[in-house]
Formats: structure tokens, C-alpha cells, sequence
């Protein structure tokens, strides 16, 4: 290749790799766009008919989510979103220094060792056994020290980008789909067995890094269940200073490697938590006011309107600290308060005839499920000394405490409101892969048999179970994590209230960057092309000022080349030439044959 041809080439590849940069970083960074992630959308027009279930997803009314998010970012607020929009990110797992092959001790350790021996600063009882030591030590450097070194340096760029990675999809979901809220479920930190140092730089890595911007809920804000209770905001409220402050709140759910299982928590594990990403138990209320005057007469109020079954439409979270619900548990003074607030939730929870308010419930550790529903089956580890060392579920007995206490949903039909219970649903994390479950129990089998059973959601909205008053139950979504490994999921979810059936109404969307590969390509790529752009910058003004750039490739670059190309060529040939002689003279084996002694004489074997 001519050194005109070679600047030509230069030149095209600077024309079109630009092109690819931007469209694959713009494709990075706008990824929802890209996707058509959006929050779902409420129906157009609400219709009695074919929003009756709890399935909204069922109305083909809705405007287009993405048209929509588009347009608020072009616009402003339409008016037409949900007025409760929640960003729902699972399991993110903060590893640190712990992960890192030299955690805890100094690089090349054996070489120091090997070191040290040479230079008498260690006891040996001989010069042969100082120096065999230091022999192993040497051979540990290479087979141990370098491998180690390397690796810790490939594990401390994975977390330093793993950060980033967590942060990118943060920052760009919360940006494009203007969540009004947003919820951490469990797993902030990726072990309870850390100590507080390391707690500290992961603590600081999560506000500093990958949720940077955000903040914890202020422990005032988070209230203990209670009949007299605080609204803790106005959900579709104008006022942007509030509906701002909640969309830079994180609602952190306790994880068991943010505090541990049963057999593993203690005080001190809870209360740095709790200090670092706020209290592990809680509920946050909050109301959506009433525009209509004649609608509002028509709310239940004890003077005026009675007979009325209609409340002011109220949501109410409940962050629930389900690590510890099963036995034996190591601490029985946080079991205990683990089930006084969940005896305050049932207790303080609204009678189930009355209509109006949603729960919502945040949680980590799933609900139990058989074999084969989600990818966790179930499963129980405990340690030897007694407490739960380990989980995949709750056990039926805790998932039946949510399901019939919090929900108040019942098996018999005879029960209050039928057995329905109240409006709501559960999200959580724990399972990597995710799972979309429905809870449902059959009220017309016999009692004794009666028991509850669980479906993929796709399977039970096939067969209608949402809505069937004789299947009370409801819909568990465990989201799937937000790692690189798992694809860097985020679900969404909207609710929204139907004045119609006077009720809450949800619908559920995910969206995934994908693995961090691509993350990490992009970004490499922008990095190394701007290193190229720059230099050749330099080339094209040097050229302009006179720089004869083709005679520099000829004599520096292709020349040399061209040198090195002949003389390795001719290299060849006389090795060859030499081996054809050889050959010739019979002193070589042909290829394929090789020569043996038989008693004195060399011959030749094929």
C-alpha cells in the first residue's frame, strides 16, 4: 500500500467512525427512547365493561405510553400519565473490596516474602531451607502474585464501571419516564458480613455513584402504621417543589445481604442500615384528591353520607422488613417488632367492604410458590446452632400472613365483602430472573381442601382468574435485577384511579439495557476514537504547515515495514535452500520418516 493510499484510508475511517460512535452512544444513552420504554398509560375513557377485572392491561383504548412521554419531554405535562408512576429497580448488589483477590493482604505477597528471607529478616533453621523457601516463594510469584494482581486489577475496573453501569440506567430511566417515585428493592449492597468500613465505601459508592442525585426518606416522613395518621403527600399535585422532592426519594427495601436472614440479624446490622439508606419498615400514604364537587358528595362520611362504601382514594405503601418473619431467627426482640408492625398494618388497615384505597407492598423476599412456578423453588438452610441461614421463599404460613392479614382476603365466601379483600399488589425482589405470579384461592372447593395456589399471571389472565369473584386473590411481581448479568432490568409501574367502579387500577411494564458489554464497548470505543481524532487533528495541521506526511509513512513506517518483510523472506529461503541440500545429500529423513539404530547401522523407516 502506497503512503497516499494509507492517508486516504486514514481519512475514510475518520469520516465514518465518528458516525458510529454517535449512533451507538446515542443509541447507549437513549435506550428507553430507543425501546419505547414508557410508563403504562390509563384507558382513554373508562369503562365499567372492560376494566371490571384488575387487569387494565385488557383495555385497547389506551393512547400510545411512548407518544405520550414523548410528548411531555416536548411539551410539558399533558395530564394524561398516571398520577403514581414508580420506578421499581431490584437487587443492585454493590460488591467491594471483599471481591477483590488481594482484599486484605499486599500485592506480589510471596515476592515480599521471598525478599525478606534473601535479606535474613525471617528465622530460618538452615542456608538450604532459607533458600528452598525462597524458591517456592519465586515460583508463587508466577503462579500466584501475577494471576492475583492481574485479576484484582480487572475486578477493581469491573466495579469501578459496575457503578456506572447501575448509574447509567438510574439517570437515564429516571430522566425519560418521569417516574414520581422510586423503590429500591432489597439487595442494596451485595453482603450483611462486611464490616462497617467496607459498609461505609459501598454506603458512599451508592449516593455517590450509581444513584447520585438521590437521597434516602427522611425518617420523619417514614410513619409507623396508626389509626391517626400523617398524609404523607398529594399524588398529581401541581406543586413541583413536593412532586421533585419525591422523585429524587429512594424508597431502599432491607435485602438480606443489606441486613440477612433470620439466623443472621442483629441490632447492629439493622440500625446501619437503617442509618445509611433509611428505616426498613414503614408505610407512606398518600392521597389523590377530588375535583368534582358532586363526585365528592358522594364519599363515605360518618354525619352526612353514612350508608356510602366509597373512601377518599388513598394509596398506601408499606415497606415491610420480611427478612426475619421466619423461625427461628437469631434475634427474637426484631422478630417480635417484625410482627407488631405487621399486626399494626392488618390492625389499622381499612374494613375490606369499604372502596377506595390500594396497598401497595414493598418488599424483598417473595411469597412462597411450588416447584416450578419461578425460577427459585423453594428452599430453607439453617445454621447449626439453629436460625435461617439461607432462603429462596417465605414459607406458606408467612406468604398466608400477606395474603389473608394485610390483604384480607379469605378462602370462605360467607367472609365480609365475600372474601375479596382489598385492592392492591406486592412487588418485591430476591429472585434474580424475576417472576409475574397471581395468589388466588378457590372458595367453591370443600374447606378442608381448600388452599392457596399460585399461576404466571400470563397463564391466570388467560383463564380469567383476576376479577372471579369466587378466586379472590392477587398479583405478586418479583422484578427482575438490575445487574449487568440479568440484563439490567427497571420495571414500571402506573396506577391510576377509576372513578367509575370507584377504584385503583395498575398496569406493569419492564425495560432492559441489556448486559454491561455493550456499556463498556461504547464507552471504550468513544475513549480510544477521541485519542485517534485528536492525533489526526494534529497530523492534518502539521500537513498544512508543511509536514510531508507520505514521505514520513514511506521512510518511518512502510520502508522499514518492507526491510523487515525481505529479510525475514529471505530468511526463509535459505533455511529452506539449506534443507533441500541437506536433503539432496542424504543426510536428512524425508518428511514423514525418521531414522533408528538397528546394530550399528542407520536406515531408514517409512
Amino acid at each position: 500500500m502506497t503512503p497516499a493510499a494509507l492517508l486516504a484510508l486514514l481519512r475514510h475511517a475518520v469520516r465514518i467512525l465518528p458516525i458510529v460512535a454517535v449512533a451507538c452512544t446515542l443509541h447507549l444513552y437513549l435506550y428507553p427512547l430507543v425501546l419505547g420504554c414508557a410508563f403504562p398509560l390509563p384507558p382513554a375513557a373508562s369503562s365499567k365493561s372492560s376494566n371490571a377485572t384488575s387487569d387494565p392491561s385488557l383495555s385497547t383504548t389506551a393512547p400510545s405510553a411512548f407518544r405520550e412521554t414523548l410528548q411531555q419531554h416536548i411539551s410539558g405535562p399533558t395530564g394524561v400519565s398516571a398520577p403514581f408512576r414508580l420506578l421499581a429497580l431490584g437487587d443492585p448488589q454493590l460488591e467491594g473490596d471483599t471481591a477483590i483477590r488481594n482484599y486484605g493482604r499486599p500485592n506480589f505477597l510471596h515476592l515480599w516474602w521471598a525478599i525478606r528471607h534473601l535479606t535474613w529478616q525471617t528465622e530460618q533453621p538452615s542456608l538450604r531451607k532459607r533458600l528452598r523457601q525462597v524458591t517456592h516463594d519465586l515460583i508463587d510469584v508466577f503462579f500466584d502474585d501475577i494471576p492475583d494482581t492481574l485479576e484484582s486489577m480487572r475486578k477493581h475496573v469491573d466495579l469501578f464501571g459496575n457503578d456506572y453501569y447501575l448509574a447509567h440506567i438510574y439517570r437515564t430511566l429516571h430522566w425519560w419516564t418521569k417516574p414520581t417515585h422510586v423503590t429500591v428493592l432489597g439487595d442494596l449492597l451485595g453482603s450483611q458480613w462486611i464490616r462497617d468500613r467496607e459498609f461505609q465505601r459501598r454506603n458512599k459508592r451508592f449516593w455517590n455513584r450509581s444513584f447520585k442525585g438521590a437521597e434516602r426518606i427522611p425518617d420523619e416522613v417514614a410513619q409507623y402504621p396508626a389509626d391517626d395518621y400523617n398524609v404523607t403527600g398529594i399524588l398529581g399535585t401541581e406543586n413541583r417543589t413536593e412532586a421533585e422532592l419525591w422523585q429524587r426519594r429512594l424508597i431502599n427495601v432491607a435485602g438480606n445481604h443489606d441486613i440477612g436472614y433470620a439466623g443472621d440479624m442483629t441490632p447492629e446490622l439493622l440500625e446501619r442500615f437503617e442509618v445509611a439508606f433509611g428505616k426498613a419498615a414503614y408505610e407512606l400514604r398518600f392521597e389523590l384528591p377530588i375535583q368534582d364537587n358532586a363526585t365528592n358528595a358522594t364519599v363515605f362520611d360518618a354525619d352526612t353520607n353514612p350508608e356510602s362504601n366509597r373512601l377518599a382514594p388513598e394509596l398506601r405503601i408499606l415497606n415491610i422488613n420480611n427478612m426475619n418473619l421466619d423461625t427461628p431467627a437469631l434475634n427474637q426482640s426484631l422478630q417480635d417488632s417484625t410482627y407488631g408492625f405487621i399486626n399494626a398494618i392488618i390492625h389499622t388497615s381499612t374494613a375490606v367492604e369499604f372502596k377506595g384505597h390500594f396497598t401497595l407492598v414493598l418488599t424483598h423476599m417473595p411469597l412462597y410458590k411450588p416447584e416450578g412456578v419461578c425460577v427459585d423453588s423453594p428452599f430453607f438452610d439453617f445454621h447449626e446452632g439453629g436460625g435461617v441461614k439461607e432462603q429462596n421463599q417465605l414459607s406458606a404460613d408467612a406468604s398466608r400472613g400477606f395474603l389473608e392479614g394485610i390483604y384480607g382476603l379469605n378462602g370462605d365466601a360467607n367472609a365480609p365483602a365475600g372474601g375479596s379483600g382489598r385492592r392492591g399488589i406486592i412487588l418485591n425482589g430476591h429472585d434474580h430472573e424475576g417472576c409475574d405470579t397471581y395468589h388466588f384461592i378457590n372458595q367453591s372447593t370443600p374447606r378442608e381442601e381448600r388452599r392457596w395456589q399460585v399461576n404466571k399471571w400470563d397463564a391466570a389472565r388467560a383463564q380469567k382468574l383476576p376479577g372471579d369473584p369466587g378466586l379472590p386473590g392477587m398479583r405478586e411481581i418479583t422484578v427482575r435485577s438490575m445487574m449487568a448479568e440479568f440484563g439490567g432490568n427497571a420495571g414500571l409501574l402506573s396506577l391510576w384511579f377509576d372513578y367509575d367502579v370507584w377504584e385503583w387500577k395498575y398496569d406493569f411494564a419492564t425495560c432492559a439495557l441489556g448486559r454491561q458489554y455493550y456499556w463498556w464497548f461504547v464507552h471504550v470505543f468513544d475513549i480510544v476514537l477521541f485519542v485517534v481524532l485528536v492525533a489526526y487533528a494534529v497530523l492534518e495541521v502539521s500537513i498544512a504547515n508543511g509536514f510531508d506526511a507520505e514521505k514520513w509513512l514511506q521512510n518511518k513506517v512502510l520502508t522499514p515495514l518492507a526491510e523487515r518483510r525481505a529479510r525475514a523472506k529471505e530468511a526463509e529461503e535459505k533455511k529452506w535452500k539449506k534443507k533441500t541440500e541437506a536433503k539432496a545429500n542424504g543426510s536428512v529423513p524425508t518428511t514423514k520418516s525418521e531414522t533408528i539404530s538397528n546394530g550399528g547401522h542407520l536406515e531408514k523407516k517409512i
